[in-house]
């Protein structure tokens, strides 16, 4: 059984930050690569960062750019997200996805999916 789940979730007012955890299990991910997409009611669901497992590198859609560091701890299993100068936009359900070494902005491509977590950006 492969396992993500996301926590680090809730409410915080406009400005603010939160950070938000992924931990995996059922197999090893060192070769993986791991992202975080996000959907908001009515939208699709889009992509706002991804890392390398094993190489490190990050990539950023523009809207999380200079806002959202993503980072990974592999002896933990775990990848983070944190997310700075929130704004209203950012509200939505945020989720954690998984796929083979081969970073994409693309849904259908990652494999696996927690089940995703309430992001609520208010004033």
């Amino acid at each position: 059984q492969v396992r993500l789940v996301e926590s680090g979730g809730g409410l915080v007012q406009a400005g603010g930050s939160l950070r938000l955890s992924c931990t995996t299990s059922g197999r090893t991910f060192r070769s993986a690569v791991m992202a975080w997409f996000r959907q908001a009611p009515g939208k699709e669901r889009e992509f706002v960062a991804a890392v390398s497992w094993s190489g490190g590198r990050t990539y950023y859609a523009d809207s999380a750019k200079g806002r959202f560091t993503i980072s990974s701890d592999n002896a933990k299993n775990t990848v983070y997200l944190e997310m700075n100068s929130l704004k209203f936009e950012d509200t939505a359900v945020y989720y954690c996805a998984a796929r083979r070494p081969g970073v994409t902005m693309r849904v259908d491509d990652y494999d696996y999916w927690g089940q995703g977590i309430q992001v609520t950006v208010s004033s």
